[in-house]
């Protein structure tokens, strides 16, 4: 009788248990990562299953081996950079068979490399998706999106509360070539389905949304896109695949700033639009018209980082959670924007739809101006004053500052940027110092 321990196969049983095993791996140098298991050991309770493909893997695993060959060249446990601006072919009929789509390999690097290829393979694997594009920065991925989908003519509807850069783009750039973009309050389902008519072509969102955090009924938003046959996009940058996976709820296509929690390191740009092939096939080819791809070194620094996603991402929402606890209880702060809080409007969505509601807070300083409100900014020690988010260094900032300050006043009123407003996106630093950190500042006058 063999039965899996925490670590490895653990104790199967005497001697002639262990003779009878036998643990088979498979495994081809042209293949992404997989175990088989001719004759697996059987759970108490789980029926026997061969072999175990990457969904049925946790996603901690997903995170290391996802998208990987087992066997690597020169036998190296990590992938080497591939540097290189063109591929040979060794014949005539080399290039034929690649043309006839019989090879699976690279051309050009303006259509990819083999560092993107691995990556992709496990940023889908982590968002159960069937494909990944990766981009050279996650708003490089959206106007690829969109330019690819959209004609003149067609619309699209948003949510208010988004990310002030993909409003501008679909806003100022998109209605240049003649594509009209409509917005309604965030979550209202009704005004989205109303907004909606013949010409629409494809209803998107935040979730969680930034920098107000609202959480979006994922199951009420698919069913309108199906309802009314447009297709649905969901940027889950927030969010991550660790928290929800917007595939699994029937979103057509899942958007990500991979420069944030998925390379979580501060240290690259990058983004990506998860989705099925079928779909992506024409998003693919123009990218490789645009060249919108990132470099090998890149795509190296995002697979390493993937490899400790899981782990960060429990630092990630266990100190999310502790500090706005902290924050929604501390006699200097108006209010606090987080999902996890039973006092947020979008909690019991987040509780249904999300595993973990991540790192991003906002809050409000009481009876604080602008300049008040920078104070408290200025006076922490251990959070960097930048914008971004999702990396190892906390970051700290004023959005009427860092984002909105070439705004008129009446703008931001309208977008809920309010002058006492601030954004922390906590790292991965022990929690206790960031909160004691955040109550010297708040508390200092």
């Amino acid at each position: 009788m063999c039965r899996f321990a925490a670590f490895g196969w653990g104790a199967l049983g005497d001697m002639q248990s262990l003779s009878n095993f036998s643990l088979s791996l498979q495994f081809s140098p042209l293949e992404p990562f997989a175990i088989h298991l001719p004759h697996p050991p059987r759970l108490a309770s789980t029926p026997m299953t061969s072999p175990i493909s990457q969904s049925q893997l946790g996603i901690g695993t997903q995170s290391v081996h996802a998208g990987e060959s087992r066997q690597k060249p020169s036998n190296a446990i990590t992938d080497s950079i591939c540097c290189s601006s063109t591929y040979t072919f060794d014949s005539t009929q080399a290039i034929l068979d690649y043309i006839q789509l019989k090879q699976d390999r690279e051309e050009y690097g303006r259509y990819g490399n083999p560092n993107e290829k691995v990556v992709e393979r496990k940023l889908a694997a982590l968002d159960g998706a069937e494909d990944a594009i990766v981009y050279s920065s996650g708003m490089a991925a959206i106007v690829g999106l969109l330019m690819s989908k959209l004609n003149s003519g067609d619309e699209i509807v948003f949510f208010d509360q988004c990310y002030h850069r993909s409003r501008e783009f679909c806003s100022k750039h998109l209605s240049r070539f003649g594509v009209t973009t409509r917005q309604v309050e965030t979550g209202d389902m009704k005004a989205m389905e109303e907004a909606i008519n013949p010409n629409t072509k494809m209803i998107v969102s935040e979730s969680p949304t930034n920098p107000h955090l609202s959480v979006i009924d994922l199951e009420a938003f698919v069913a309108i896109g199906k309802r009314r046959g447009v297709e649905t996009l969901i940027d889950a940058t927030l969010a991550t695949p660790y928290n929800v996976r917007p595939i699994e709820w029937g979103v057509d296509y899942v958007w990500h700033s991979a420069t944030k929690y998925l390379g979580g390191h501060n240290d690259l740009l990058a983004g990506v639009i998860c989705g099925s092939q079928s779909k992506l096939e024409p998003v693919r080819k123009l990218r490789g018209i645009l060249g919108a791809i990132n470099s090998p070194h890149n795509m190296y620094l995002l697979e390493r980082g993937l490899k400790t996603f899981a782990l960060r991402m429990e630092r990630h929402n266990h100190s999310g959670q502790r500090i706005a606890e902290f924050l929604a209880c501390h006699p200097r702060v108006e209010k606090v924007y987080y999902p996890g809080l039973e006092s947020h409007p979008s909690h019991a969505i987040a509780k249904k739809t999300m595993k973990g509601y991540g790192s991003l807070i906002t809050f409000l300083v009481k009876d604080a101006d602008w300049k008040q409100t920078a104070e408290v900014i200025d006076a922490c020690k251990i959070p960097r004053i930048g914008p971004s988010l999702g990396g190892v260094e906390s970051l700290i900032e004023q959005p009427l500052v860092m984002s909105y300050f070439d705004y008129p006043p009446e703008q931001r009123a309208q977008f809920g940027i309010n002058d006492n407003m601030i954004r922390i996106a906590v790292g991965i630093e022990d929690t206790d110092d960031l909160i004691e950190d955040l109550r010297q500042a708040l508390e200092k006058r």
